[in-house]
């Protein structure tokens, strides 16, 4: 069984006009009914340079969570953010994209390595008071497309940092998209291997039509967590590098179907979602 986390905040933020909450909050809601573990729903991050998730507190609030098992993410960039999103009560799990890298910390977060950390353990604290859960994704764990000093040696290094401060869990973030399916593979098996404790997941994109590729290179490896996006919508818009797909849910669900891969999801529920994602787009003529 693999477990998936569906991320529309990652499918929307990129997109130039702004999607109406309502349209928003109706599509998000019909995700909660599709079985996946989470659905990271918004992000409390700077409104001038993700106009997108302006409204993420509206869309908390009108959340329909009842008889829905499927955990509420949302994104912070900052402390600021993460104690607004510790607010709510719908929340279940604070994200934060750090990495090693600090030409992506600047250019993502505007902050540097040290001012990172001290936010993860900020979070980590935080969540623990709130009865939340800290999710710290380690972006460009696979290479650094920037020039900064990446290595497999730095990598665990940073992986025994989170484990001593007490994460049981680590999305591995192909950020950009541009790794190769044998460096995924490569990696997430040293990483399995080392450190069998940790639940790793992967957060990749791709162009379309090459998701499988990924999808099959780390589940080989051992990953049984994947992040998706309905349609392969938006990517990361803060990166200076050019924009590429979300790694596709339909790509993920063909991939299970192909290979005997049990998931919870319930298949009609996603086409019913995928139509509410298709009148977001005709809407907003994106």
């Amino acid at each position: 069984m693999i477990k998936i986390t569906e991320t529309p905040r990652d499918g929307f933020q990129g997109l130039k006009l702004i999607v109406d909450t309502k349209l928003k909050t109706d599509y998000i809601n019909a995700l909660l009914k599709c079985g996946f573990d989470t659905v990271e729903a918004g992000s409390f991050v700077s409104a001038r340079a993700i106009p997108q998730m302006a409204d993420t507190a509206e869309v908390l609030k009108n959340l329909n969570l009842k008889n829905s098992n499927t955990k509420i993410a949302v994104l912070a960039a900052n402390k600021k953010g993460a104690m607004r999103a510790a607010g709510f009560q719908e929340v279940d799990k604070i994200f934060y994209p750090f990495s090693f890298s600090p030409t992506f910390l600047k250019k993502n977060l505007n902050t540097t390595i040290e001012e990172a950390e001290k936010t993860v353990d900020y979070i980590i604290d935080l969540t623990i008071k709130t009865g939340k859960e800290a999710v710290i994704f380690l972006s460009l764990a696979f290479g650094d497309p920037y020039g900064d000093p990446w290595h497999i040696d730095i990598l665990y290094a940073w992986v025994e940092k989170f484990i001593s401060k007490g994460l049981t869990g680590i999305p591995l973030a192909d950020t950009i998209g541009n790794i190769e399916a044998k460096k995924i593979n490569g990696v997430c098996r040293q990483l399995v291997t080392q450190f069998p404790q940790v639940e790793f997941g992967l957060h990749t994109h791709a162009v379309k039509g090459k998701g499988a590729e990924k999808i099959d290179a780390a589940y080989k490896a051992g990953i049984r967590h994947f992040d998706t996006v309905l349609g392969g919508l938006g990517g990361c818009p803060m990166t200076g590098k050019e924009m590429i797909s979300n790694l596709d849910l339909y790509e993920l669900i063909d991939y299970c179907n192909k290979n005997a891969i049990a998931h919870n999801l319930n298949l009609d529920n996603i086409k019913t979602a995928g139509k509410k994602l298709s009148k977001i787009i005709l809407t907003e003529n994106f």
